[in-house]
């Protein structure tokens, strides 16, 4: 599929009622123990609806987005969309840049300017977030994003390129390395993710630090139960966020999305 361009023009109506939702939410009562600890801050969470109802400007935000050229494609049978901002510079190298979890294109955007005379940019949206919504089928691995990312490359042109990611967006990066495909120049993470096999060998070089480290994670795993929910009922998870928060809708029939 050729890609199509893509500006995002949310219907005034949809942003109404997301803020007349956000008004009318409905808070539980806040427990009498610590805040934060047993969850996010009711108080917090009130100042932070009040601010995506009445300080949040969209459509200045929309316009800013709508400076840089989007498109939409086809790969593998999902959407996929992308910001694409070749460099003026014709020893510019092709970076992609992967986005975190949870997160969005949007990630990049203050980098656009200060890359843009070194680099030729592609920013796709993950497969299940932003306007590369919906996903089409089960079976989205990072390897999998990791592939579709480099046939969108090519399709762009680019025989050899690089990327940059951070959180989800390293672990793409981490399996574009390991799928080495030709041109690749190498990867650039935030984060680095390794994950033991099992084998006691792995430890016994660890340091104090190193255990700490392990201690820490093993906290945020007890604690962050979104994960396990979002790995096995995303559709619940998608049901309470939509009723809640009025999801935009970005679909051809609501959005502009012109022909390329």
């Amino acid at each position: 599929m050729k890609p199509e361009s893509f500006r995002l023009n949310v219907p005034d109506s949809a942003l109404a009622d997301l803020r007349e939702r956000l008004k009318r939410a409905r808070w539980p009562d806040e427990p009498p123990l610590e805040p934060w600890s047993t969850g996010t801050s009711l108080a917090y969470m009130k100042a932070l609806a009040a601010y995506w109802a009445e300080g949040f400007d969209w459509r200045a935000w929309e316009a800013r987005v709508n400076t840089h050229p989007q498109y939409l494609t086809e790969i593998d049978g999902q959407t996929i969309h992308f910001l694409h901002v070749p460099s003026s510079n014709p020893d510019a190298t092709p970076l992609l840049l992967a986005h975190t979890y949870p997160g969005s294109f949007l990630d990049y955007l203050d980098l656009i300017e200060p890359l843009r005379e070194q680099f030729s940019l592609v920013i796709p949206s993950m497969p299940g977030f932003g306007f590369s919504t919906p996903v089409v089928d089960r079976g989205w691995t990072m390897a999998r994003v990791a592939r579709i990312y480099d046939t969108l490359m090519r399709r762009l042109g680019y025989e050899r390129y690089g990327i940059h990611g951070s959180d989800g967006g390293a672990m793409v990066a981490r399996e574009l390395g390991l799928l080495d495909p030709p041109g690749f120049l190498g990867a650039h993470v935030l984060h680095l993710f390794s994950f033991p096999s099992g084998d006691p060998a792995e430890f016994e070089k660890l340091e104090p630090a190193d255990y700490a480290g392990l201690e820490h994670l093993k906290w945020f795993q007890s604690v962050g139960g979104y994960n396990a929910i979002n790995a096995s009922r995303p559709q619940t998870v998608a049901v309470g966020l939509s009723d809640s928060n009025g999801r935009l809708p970005v679909n051809s029939s609501q959005a502009t999305i012109p022909n390329a």
